[in-house]
C-alpha cells in the first residue's frame, strides 16, 4: 500500500522532533549534572559551552586544524568543556558516563581524521586549550606540561630558562602536546634521541572512574600504553614529565633545493643510501612539491633537502663533502643560530621573526587536507621515483606535498615493543604524502581520490605484511570500528596491526583492564575484548 506523501511528511517532522527533542534533553541532563556534580558550580559553569551560548561557535572552531571538518554538514559536539581544574574533568568523567554521552579530546586540534572534535554518535569536546602550563627544571634537566600547551610553548618555555636544552617533539609549532606524545611524535632531532614519548619519564591520567594517576598508580602498562598507543582510548592525560635533551648553543641549517632539471631524482636516490646512516647529529628531511619550470608555461618537480646539525657549520661541511658531496652543499648555504631559532627556521619562517610566535596557537593559512603515510625498508629506484613525478603532474598533484623523514640512529637502537610505537630499526625513513588547499578552496574528493591512488602506486616500494602506518597520521581509509557497540579484535586488527604491530596485543590487553566498559572510544581507539 502507497503512503500518502503528506502522513510521510509529517512522519518525518515527528521523528526529526523527537529526535531534537531527545538531544536536547540529554545535553540539558549533562550540563545539569556538571553543575551539581561540580564542588564550585560557578567556576564550572565558566568553562561550560553549549549552541545557545554566543562563544560556542568560535570555541568550537578556534582549534579545528582541517577545514574539511568545520562544514555546516560536520557533526557538532552537544557540549563543550573548557576545564581550568582537573575536578572539570573528573566531573565530566561522570555525567558523560551517566548520560550516554561520548567524550572527544581535544588538545591542539590536529588530528588528521578530526576525530578530537567530530562524532556521528551524540557527544561533547573535552578542549584542553586552557590545561597549557609548562614548568621547567633546568637543574634536573626535566618539564612539566600540560596536555593542552602547544610545542611551540614548550619550546618557548625550555629557551627562556636554558640555551642548551631541548625536547625532540614535531616542527609544527601548534600541535597540542597531549595528542603528539601519545601517539609518538617525531622532529628535527629524533635520529640524535629518539620521539617525544621515548623522553617522557612520568604522566597524570585521569581514568575512567574519575581517579587521578601518576607513573606510581597507574602501573607501568598503562603508562607504557599512553606513550605511543595514541590518543583517546585510556582516559584524559593531563600532563606529562620530559626528559629535556642537551644540544649545543649553536646548531647549522640549511634548506637546499633541486629540481629535476638540476638532478633531483639522482639526488633523492642518492639520499636514501646515506640518511639514516650518517652521523646522529645530523638529519636531512625532504619537502617534494610541483613547481613552475624555468621554461615558460612548463611544470616541475622540486626537492627541497632541509637539514638540522647540531654544531657548527666547520663541523658540517665535511661531512656532507664526505657523505653526500652530490648535493653540491657550499659554505654559504649555511646558517648558524641557536636551537630555538631553528625551531622557527624549520617552521618555515623569515629571519628574524620573533620568538613570541611560538606563543601564538592560531595557525596562518588555515587549511584543508588529506594526508597518508607509508614506511620504506628500501631505496626506491628512481624509475620509482619517476613514477611518483608523472602524479604530481596530474591536476590534483599542483596541491600536493610529499615529505620524507630520515630515521637510523636513535631510532633503530630502541626496541620494537619499548613503546607502541613499533617503526624502527629496519626503516631508512617514511614517506608522508597528500593534498593541501588553503581557505577558500574547495576540497572535492578528487583530491582524496589522487591521495588515494598515490597509495596505491607506492605499494610495491614500501612496508609489507603488515604495510605500516602512523596513528599519529591518522587515516581511516585504513579501516575503523563500529559507531555503536563493540567492535572486535579482528576488525580492530585490520588498522591496529598497521599502527602498532606485535604491541597492538598488548595494547587492547591494557585497555580490556583500564576501561573495560571501553567509555573512551573513537573510529580507531584501541578496543576491549
Amino acid at each position: 500500500m502507497e503512503i500518502p506523501s503528506s502522513l510521510l511528511s509529517l512522519s518525518l517532522v515527528l521523528l526529526f522532533s523527537f529526535a531534537l527533542a531527545t538531544s536536547a534533553d540529554v545535553h540539558e541532563n549533562f550540563v545539569q549534572c556538571l553543575a551539581s556534580h561540580s564542588q564550585n558550580a560557578t567556576s564550572i559553569s565558566q568553562v561550560i559551552y553549549t549552541p545557545n551560548n554566543s562563544s560556542y561557535t568560535s570555541v568550537l572552531d578556534f582549534s579545528i586544524r582541517n577545514l574539511r571538518f568545520l562544514t555546516p554538514e560536520t557533526p557538532k559536539p552537544l557540549v563543550i568543556i573548557t576545564p581550568s581544574h582537573e575536578s572539570h574533568i573528573q566531573v565530566a568523567i561522570i555525567c558523560a558516563r551517566n548520560h550516554g554521552l561520548q567524550i572527544r579530546i581535544r588538545s591542539g586540534g590536529h588530528d588528521y581524521e578530526g576525530l578530537s572534535y567530530v562524532s556521528h554518535v551524540p557527544f561533547f569536546i573535552l578542549d584542553l586549550i586552557n590545561l597549557r602550563s609548562v614548568s621547567v627544571d633546568v637543574e634536573s634537566r626535566t618539564a612539566w606540561v600540560q596536555a593542552g600547551a602547544t610545542n611551540g610553548e614548550l619550546y618557548y618555555s625550555i629557551a627562556e630558562k636554558s640555551k642548551t636544552l631541548a625536547f625532540p617533539a614535531g616542527v609544527c609549532l601548534t600541535i597540542g602536546l597531549g595528542g603528539h606524545i601519545s601517539g609518538g611524535g617525531f622532529g628535527m632531532i629524533l635520529r640524535k634521541f629518539g620521539l617525544a614519548a621515548d623522553n617522557v619519564i612520568d604522566a597524570r591520567i585521569i581514568d575512567v572512574n574519575g581517579g587521578i594517576l601518576d607513573r606510581e598508580s597507574m602501573g607501568e602498562d598503562l603508562f607504557w600504553a599512553i606513550r605511543g598507543g595514541a590518543g583517546g582510548s585510556f582516559g584524559v592525560v593531563i600532563a606529562w614529565k620530559i626528559k629535556l635533551v642537551p644540544v649545543p648553543s649553536i646548531v647549522t641549517v640549511f634548506n637546499v633545493s633541486r629540481t629535476l632539471e638540476q638532478n633531483a631524482t639522482m639526488l633523492l636516490h642518492r639520499w636514501q643510501y646515506i640518511a639514516d646512516k650518517i652521523d646522529n647529529d645530523l638529519v636531512i628531511i625532504t619537502d617534494i612539491t610541483r613547481v613552475n619550470s624555468s621554461e615558460e608555461g612548463n611544470k616541475t618537480v622540486q626537492v627541497s633537502f632541509i637539514s638540522l646539525f647540531l654544531g657548527r657549520v666547520d663541523e658540517l661541511y665535511p661531512l656532507m663533502q664526505k657523505n653526500f658531496p652530490e648535493l653540491g652543499l657550499v659554505k654559504e648555504d649555511c646558517r648558524e643560530m641557536s636551537w630555538i631559532e631553528s625551531t622557527l627556521y624549520t617552521a618555515g619562517f623569515s629571519s628574524g621573526t620573533s620568538l613570541d610566535v611560538l606563543l601564538d596557537r592560531t595557525p596562518d593559512p588555515r587549511i584543508s587536507f588529506k594526508f597518508k603515510l607509508d614506511y620504506v625498508k628500501g631505496p626506491i629506484s628512481e624509475i620509482g621515483l619517476e613514477g611518483i613525478w608523472k602524479r604530481l603532474n596530474e591536476e590534483e598533484g599542483a596541491a600536493a606535498r610529499i615529505l620524507t623523514i630520515p630515521y637510523g640512529g636513535k631510532m633503530s637502537e630502541i626496541p620494537e615493543s619499548e613503546t607502541p610505537f613499533p617503526h624502527r630499526a629496519g626503516n631508512i625513513y617514511h614517506i608522508a604524502y597528500g593534498v593541501i588547499l588553503e581557505e577558500g578552496v574547495e576540497f572535492s574528493n578528487r583530491y582524496i581520490d589522487w591521495t588515494r591512488r598515490l597509495y596505491s602506486y607506492l605499494a610495491p616500494y614500501v612496508s609489507k605484511s603488515p604495510r605500516e602506518a602512523y596513528a599519529n597520521y591518522r587515516d581511516l581509509d585504513l579501516g575503523q570500528n563500529n559507531d555503536k557497540g563493540n567492535t572486535s579484535y579482528a576488525q580492530a586488527s585490520i588498522w591496529g596491526i598497521k599502527y602498532f604491530k606485535n604491541n597492538f596485543k598488548r595494547l587492547v590487553h591494557v585497555k580490556t583492564v583500564v576501561d573495560p566498559s571501553n567509555f573512551f572510544r573513537h573510529e580507531q581507539s584501541i578496543p576491549t575484548v
